[in-house]
């Protein structure tokens, strides 16, 4: 197998040749076909996110073939294809996992981050958390579902039930979750970077009823804003526009800090939380409404070589929606 690997924090991934890996007791090789870059692998590539297992293969928007099984494993077949999320591996046993929230695990593991990924020809993994996929749909286009979907849909659902939704970042994961809303019957409004005409009108484009500058006020109060951007500055942004009793969701792993900001901007009973990785479950009830949302995934597809120019434009900015690996 081949792989990109991340050798050392804040250096290039690395071409690299690797024996080919036998799947253990639970586990699958899947033949990668796409895999999506993520916001969070820039995070793991720049030291954002601390302690890393390096030697490191990035990447956990995985979608590919089973091609070899291991022992105990049910349910799946050889040559099915599946999907393979951020969540790699949980304990079972800790308090959160017997309470049904396994994505605040004691002892979990990343795809990615702290077991290999997808930034490669072919990878292993924990076979219960490996997401049957069907075959309806491009490799392509169902990769970047695999988080950017999946933490939007969790986001949303913690948003809560309103209709004036504020989405703050409008990258990979803000550009699936405004057509999830707007086929859920919600007004999205969207933010951008100041001046960011383009990707305003990518948004509307998309279903946005208002796309402006994260620096205004929408036209009218929100219910509730999920923030993408890793900007801490967008939070007292984002409580300013939302009514009162509204929420603030905070959608990434990383964020800058947060200034200081008053009192009466949380007042009110406005609340601000935060998403942590994903469950299990949360995939199933996102994965099988997929088919019916007619969602319109727009991808940037780089060879799998070629995973330094796609975390590079991702940093800068340079592509609209999400960015594909192809081996």
């Amino acid at each position: 197998m081949h792989a990109m690997v991340l050798n050392k924090v804040g250096a290039p991934l690395m071409w690299t040749a690797l024996p080919d890996r036998e799947p253990g007791l639970g586990e699958i090789r899947v033949k990668v076909a796409a895999c999506g870059v993520c916001r969070t692998d820039l995070h793991v590539v720049d030291g954002d996110l601390a302690h890393p297992k390096v030697p490191i293969i990035p990447g956990h928007e995985i979608v590919g073939r089973i091609d070899a099984i291991g022992a105990g494993v049910a349910g799946l077949a050889l040559g099915q294809r599946v999907g393979i999320p951020w969540l790699g591996h949980t304990c079972g046993v800790c308090p959160y996992c017997k309470m049904q929230r396994e994505n605040l695990c004691d002892h979990p593991q990343f795809t990615g981050y702290t077991r290999d990924g997808g930034f490669a020809t072919a990878t292993v993994t924990d076979a219960r958390f490996a997401f049957p996929l069907g075959d309806e749909g491009s490799d392509e286009s169902l990769a970047p579902l695999l988080c950017a979907g999946l933490i939007g849909w969790r986001a949303l659902t913690i948003a809560g039930s309103g209709k004036k939704l504020g989405l703050y970042g409008f990258g990979a994961a803000a550009h699936i979750l405004a057509q999830v809303a707007t086929w859920q019957g919600r007004s999205v409004f969207a933010f951008t970077r100041p001046a960011d005409h383009a990707t305003q009108d990518f948004a509307r484009t998309l279903g946005a009823v208002w796309a402006g500058g994260s620096d205004e006020m929408p036209p009218q109060l929100l219910d509730a804003a999920i923030i993408f951007a890793t900007a801490g500055d967008l939070v007292p942004l984002a409580l300013k526009a939302v009514r009162k009793g509204g929420r603030v969701v905070c959608a990434g792993i990383h964020m800058s800090a947060i200034p200081g900001f008053p009192y009466s901007l949380l007042w009110e009973e406005r609340q601000l939380l935060s998403v942590a990785n994903l469950t299990r479950q949360d995939g199933l009830d996102f994965l099988s409404l997929v088919p019916q949302m007619g969602i319109a995934i727009k991808t940037t597809r780089y060879p799998l070589q070629k995973a330094n120019q796609a975390l590079a434009d991702l940093r800068a900015g340079r592509f609209e929606g999400a960015a594909v690996l192809v081996p």
